[in-house]
C-alpha cells in the first residue's frame, strides 16, 4: 500500500482530497496547518510520495518542497503538485523540474498512475 503525505492549506478540503486516494488503498497522512510540522513528519518517515496542493497558499507549498529537496532524507521522495494557477505551477516547475503536475480534476487517477499494481 503506497504511503502518501498530502499538504493542502485547508483541513476540510485536504481530507476531501485524501478520501478518494484512501478508497484506492493508499495510506494518506494530511497536514493542513504547518509546513514545518509537515517537513518534520516527512523527514521522520519518508513516504512513497508527497502531494502538495497549489490551490491555496502556493508559496507555502513551494517553500516546503524547497526544504524537502535540500535534505538527504527526502530529496529523492517524488513530489506531485496539484492544482493552482498556471503562474503558481510555473514558479514551482522552475524549482522542481522533475516533479509531476496535475490538475485537481485528475485526482485520484494522477496519483494512482504513479503506483501501478
Amino acid at each position: 500500500m503506497p504511503r502518501l503525505f498530502l499538504i493542502h492549506w485547508n483541513a476540510g478540503e485536504a481530507e476531501a482530497m485524501a478520501a478518494p486516494l484512501r478508497l484506492h488503498g493508499m495510506e494518506v497522512t494530511v497536514e493542513a496547518d504547518d509546513g514545518g510540522r509537515a517537513a518534520k513528519a516527512i523527514h521522520a518517515t519518508p513516504p512513497d510520495a508527497v502531494i502538495i496542493s497549489l490551490a491555496r497558499l502556493p508559496s507555502h507549498g513551494r517553500a516546503v518542497a524547497e526544504h524537502l529537496l535540500t535534505r538527504r532524507t527526502t530529496r529523492d521522495v517524488p513530489l506531485l503538485f496539484v492544482g493552482g494557477t498556471p503562474e503558481a505551477a510555473a514558479r514551482v516547475r522552475q524549482l522542481v523540474p522533475n516533479a509531476k503536475f496535475i490538475a485537481s480534476a485528475e485526482l485520484p487517477d494522477g496519483v494512482v498512475e504513479l503506483f501501478p499494481a
